[in-house]
């Protein structure tokens, strides 16, 4: 990041501060929220099979199959409607954990999400 300015003297050193202060900001509220995921479902699977994420991560089905398909948890933490050709579904995960699922029109379809405690703040010591 470049950062120009015209100003002189103590003027000029507080500008430039507090740019990169606000660009720090910038930075780290962008990472605060965690990265969304994606899974597809088709020829009768779920890819990728097992997927790792972090607590408060938004994770997308998307049916590609030319045929409808569900998502359902084991045990009833999310379900879906029937997904038509194109239709997704999205579920954010906030608990750490393993959430098994699977397909309720074809339950040899199965999958897994691992939940990972998401990344607190540094101990103080």
């Amino acid at each position: 990041m470049v950062i120009a300015s015209t100003m002189r003297g103590p003027g000029r050193a507080r500008a430039g501060c507090a740019a990169l202060i606000a660009a720090a900001l910038l930075i780290v509220g962008s990472h605060a929220r965690a990265a969304d995921a994606e899974v597809t479902v088709d020829n009768f699977t779920f890819s990728p099979q097992t997927l790792t994420i972090k607590a408060g991560t938004k994770v997308t089905w998307t049916n590609r199959d030319d045929i409808p398909h569900t998502v359902a948890s084991t045990t009833k933490a999310f379900r879906s409607p029937a997904l038509d050709t194109d239709d997704s579904y999205s579920f954010t995960f906030t608990t750490a954990g393993s959430y098994e699922y699977f397909c309720s029109l074809h339950p040899h379809m199965t999958g897994t999400i691992v939940v990972q405690a998401a990344a607190g703040p540094a101990p103080s010591q």
